[in-house]
């Protein structure tokens, strides 16, 4: 799977859950979850991102 560069909204967003923005690539992103994989190795994250109005 093949991954883009982050936007500029996407890297505040990665660097808000404390990992280097410059070393993930970005393979999904939907209002839910955000899948990243690993620019140096073949490593994916799934970064679960809080549901709009959710307590």
């Amino acid at each position: 799977m093949m991954g883009k560069k982050p936007t500029k909204k996407q890297k505040q967003y990665i660097r808000g859950r404390h990992l280097n923005a410059e070393n993930w690539l970005v393979c999904k992103d939907t209002p839910e979850e955000m899948l990243l994989k690993y620019r140096y190795a073949d490593k994916y994250r799934i970064l679960r991102k809080k549901a709009e109005g959710a307590s």
